[in-house]
């Protein structure tokens, strides 16, 4: 499995078209990616400019594809115009222990 972390900013007043723009996304990921075995999107509760993606895929592969969609290319035309860059980060991460559920809450 590939786990990935990834935390980022948005600009003041363009917080609408970036979370727009990360629910089409994970939207599109779920469609048609189904090496895609998680894909979470989280905002922070003590600072709602920041924005957090989990994603679990089932293989290398299936990381390395999901990087090469279209969907992908798109969103980062718009994290150019909503993100402060200076503030994104992208960690892969080892599974040590854990599960995933079915069901996800969103609001």
């Amino acid at each position: 499995m590939i786990t990935v972390l990834s935390r980022f900013e948005m600009q003041k007043g363009k917080e609408i078209q970036a979370v727009e723009a990360i629910k089409k996304m994970a939207q599109a990921v779920h469609d048609e990616e189904p090496g895609c075995l998680m894909y979470t999107v989280t905002r922070g509760q003590v600072n709602g400019q920041e924005i957090y993606v989990y994603e679990v895929y089932d293989d290398d592969a299936a990381f390395q594809a999901h990087r090469k969609t279209e969907h992908v290319r798109e969103l980062q035309k718009v994290f150019d115009e909503t993100l402060d860059r200076s503030s994104f980060n992208v960690e892969l991460l080892n599974v040590v222990a854990g599960f995933i559920r079915h069901k996800v809450a969103t609001d």
